[in-house]
């Protein structure tokens, strides 16, 4: 239970690994100084729509990011605004990487996303058919 969180009408727990590559896999991020930028950036913006990173790798040309969302915040969301602002404030900050991106265009169409969790498949599996027998059971208690 402490994984999840309390919102207004709901628990819920929205944990999805996020992985995305630079555009025609360049090394974009080989010095550590352009690395540790992106992941400020990612951070930033994570902080700014409400995400929570809870572990984040820059690779020389991928991104993974594991992110806390609320239940309203579809992966696909998640996905479009990280790589759409990082995108943009890299392009701000570091003048070079124009002349390798002309048309702006920072990271690939791809992705890989995951949804994950404190509870693995088969146990979340098991509780379900669990509630099949208790409902039946209270069901057989007369009233």
């Amino acid at each position: 239970m402490k994984d999840l969180n309390s919102y207004q009408h709901s628990v819920a727990q929205c944990i999805y690994h996020i992985q995305w590559t630079t555009k025609y896999r360049y090394n974009m991020f080989r010095k550590e100084k352009y690395q540790v930028l992106c992941d400020g950036i990612i951070r930033s913006v994570a902080q700014r729509h409400g995400l929570e990173i809870v572990e984040l790798t820059v690779q020389p040309d991928h991104v993974h990011v594991v992110v806390k969302a609320k239940p309203s915040m579809s992966a696909s969301e998640c996905t479009r605004l990280l790589k759409g602002a990082s995108s943009r404030e890299l392009f701000k900050q570091v003048e070079n990487y124009k002349l390798r991106y002309r048309k702006r265009h920072f990271w690939s169409t791809g992705k890989f996303i995951r949804t994950v969790g404190s509870v693995d498949l088969e146990t979340t599996n098991h509780y379900v058919a669990k509630q099949r027998t208790y409902q039946t059971t209270l069901n057989n208690y007369p009233l």
